[in-house]
């Protein structure tokens, strides 16, 4: 934040989260005066081990307050928007997966929790209205590139349709259009950034990449679902928080942005590149049948967001590189989450796919498909 911000006191929810947690830790590290407030209701994806750094910083740690609660609590929500300059709204349920398995989650977070903050900002925009406070606050939306559903080709505009696909993605999509709803009949200060698919340290070990570079540290299988040639535009968590950072400055009222990472690579390549690393076999990875939905491919076009001077700075083989080095030297954190609650939800999700489960020729050099050599 620049010493002219008005934003010193932000109220940041699922600060505990992967991204979140992110945004904090880097706001925090600037050391500029900024105070955050963290709500979190620290469900299986929400970590507070994701906040030991700052915690463990005397200086930052003066400027971090702690609070677990639920975002679709009024009660708790509307005292900590009252103290808010800004909020920056990273909750939600995030795994496609486990929104097939259990929507009900995703929408209470996606919706409900979305309205409830979006009605404690009014609140304070009356308050500010009667000069009771110096300013409304200001609200992100922290989305994802998955409303626009499957991208056969090109890139997707912030003007275009949404079409989501998993009840996740859906959730996301309407949290966006409350959003903008109150923008339009209420004039709130909204923004909204759409990220694309997002990795780094810190991330829980259920998507992609974490889930294989922890697998093989351990010489696991790794289930890729079909024939891993889904195309993903990967951003790395860093310049994800620091886009939303710069758009909570910077990012018009009303406005959409699109946050994409310019590092379209399809889920195999990926898993090559990752198993490279960890000097790993090939051997390891088992075609397995594919989710319900699974989009084929999400791509962005970042024009809006570069015209105000953003773009990503993290090449793909060097935050790849540093995710990867992160989990192997970080076992004590990502172990205790692979226990208690995740066996059964793994057994859910892979025991029959990787049952049915297929070797993997190794991926070509020039992507195309290679066709499954034999049943495990």
């Amino acid at each position: 934040m620049s010493d002219a911000s008005p934003f010193r006191r932000l109220m940041v929810t699922g600060g505990a989260g992967f991204i979140g947690s992110c945004f904090v830790r880097d706001l925090l590290a600037r050391r500029d005066g900024t105070r955050i407030t963290v709500l979190d209701k620290l469900t299986y994806a929400g970590n507070r081990a994701n906040l030991a750094p700052a915690e463990a910083d005397p200086e930052q740690a003066a400027r971090l307050r702690f609070v677990q609660g639920d975002i679709a609590d009024p009660v708790a929500v509307g005292s900590l928007v009252a103290e808010a300059d800004a909020v920056v709204n990273f909750a939600a349920e995030s795994h496609v997966d486990r929104s097939i398995l259990d929507p009900a989650a995703f929408l209470r977070t996606g919706v409900e929790g979305v309205y409830v903050l979006l009605e404690a900002c009014r609140h304070e925009q009356e308050r500010a209205t009667r000069g009771e406070r110096a300013r409304p606050p200001r609200m992100v939306q922290v989305s994802t590139d998955e409303v626009y559903g499957s991208v056969d080709e090109g890139e997707s505009r912030e003007t275009d349709p949404i079409a989501p696909r998993s009840p996740y993605a859906a959730a996301k999509a309407a949290g966006e259009l409350l959003a903008r709803s109150y923008f339009v009949t209420y004039g709130l200060d909204v923004v909204v950034s759409r990220g694309s698919n997002t990795y780094g340290p810190y991330h829980h070990p259920e998507k992609l990449i974490p889930l294989f570079v922890t697998n093989a540290i351990d010489d696991l299988p790794l289930p890729l679902y079909g024939d891993g040639l889904q195309r993903r535009d990967w951003l790395f968590v860093g310049d994800h928080a620091a886009a939303v950072a710069f758009l909570l400055e910077r990012g018009r009222a009303g406005e959409v942005y699109n946050v994409p990472g310019g590092n379209e690579r399809a889920n195999r390549d990926v898993v090559a590149l990752l198993l490279e690393r960890l000097g790993k076999p090939w051997s390891l990875v088992r075609s397995v049948p594919d989710r319900p939905g699974h989009d084929r491919r999400y791509a962005m076009d970042g024009t809006r967001l570069a015209g105000l001077g953003w773009r990503a700075r993290t090449t793909f083989e060097a935050g790849l590189a540093a995710t990867v080095d992160w989990f192997v030297a970080n076992q004590d954190w990502w172990r205790p989450i692979k226990s208690g609650e995740w066996d059964a939800y793994y057994e859910r999700q892979y025991a029959a796919r990787l049952a049915a489960g297929l070797a993997v020729a190794p991926a070509a050099p020039s992507g195309e498909p290679a066709a499954p050599s034999g049943t495990t």
